[in-house]
């Protein structure tokens, strides 16, 4: 039982800290992190914090259109969205 509930404790936490990947192209490949904030803003979200993270995505915190807070991850090549959990 003791050797279960560690093997399930360390596959909980191998996931908890896998990073969302995004891209591998070259940063001269990304759109540019102002204008692809300010087009979110049109789009009508309220971001409260934007990063880059470690896995070459953008990264947002903040409310979407319909007001539900949102942390989305994008990829910063094409925009598309490559995670996301509304709280």
């Amino acid at each position: 039982m003791k050797k279960s509930l560690i093997i399930m404790a360390l596959a909980i936490w191998t996931v908890s800290c896998s990073k969302t990947e995004c891209t591998t192209e070259d940063r001269s490949q990304w759109q540019d992190e102002e204008t692809f904030k300010n087009s979110l803003i049109e789009q009508g979200y309220k971001i409260e914090e934007f990063k880059v993270t470690d896995g070459n995505c953008y990264e947002i915190y903040g409310w979407d259109k319909d007001k539900k807070k949102v942390e989305i991850y994008f990829n910063p090549v094409d925009g598309s969205k490559v995670k996301e959990e509304a709280h």
